[in-house]
């Protein structure tokens, strides 16, 4: 592992923790050149999750993506950085657990839509809005309706 203060290649583990559910690993490390401390996350290195675009194309499941999609709905919303992560972290994580490795993006949205209901109203209506890409005011308050 490379280090970000002087890019000496060399370290030593000096803390390993498990997350809560088990899928990864956090690890400090030193650097043995500079001695500076960083921190590295392991995840198990599988094959990769595919999303099938509605327009019938592929691309490798992306999580930052989908955490910056998340993140733009719960914008100046009560809503934690850290729920933020657990929801991207339980979604990943029943995508590994399902038994083939590809999903389309209708059911990776409604994951998605389906967590959020549960955190936060205005996130969820956000959220739907882009995924759903209403086309006019009745299929808003067809969502809105959905919450009831």
């Amino acid at each position: 592992m490379r280090c970000p203060s002087c890019g000496y290649t060399e370290s030593k583990v000096v803390d390993s923790r498990p997350s809560d559910d088990g899928t990864t690993i956090r690890r400090r490390r030193e650097c043995l050149d500079c001695k500076h401390r960083f921190t590295t996350y392991e995840r198990l290195g599988d094959s990769p999750l595919l999303v099938t675009k509605s327009d019938g194309s592929s691309e490798t499941f992306d999580r930052n993506k989908l955490l910056r999609g998340v993140t733009v709905a719960c914008a100046k919303r009560p809503v934690t950085p850290d729920q933020i992560t657990r929801l991207i972290d339980s979604i990943e994580a029943e995508l590994r657990t399902m038994p083939k490795n590809e999903i389309t993006s209708k059911e990776l949205g409604n994951m998605v839509l389906e967590k959020l209901r549960g955190i936060d109203d205005v996130a969820f209506v956000r959220f739907a809005s882009v995924y759903k890409d209403f086309k006019d005011i009745e299929e808003f308050s067809m969502a809105l309706e959905e919450l009831r």
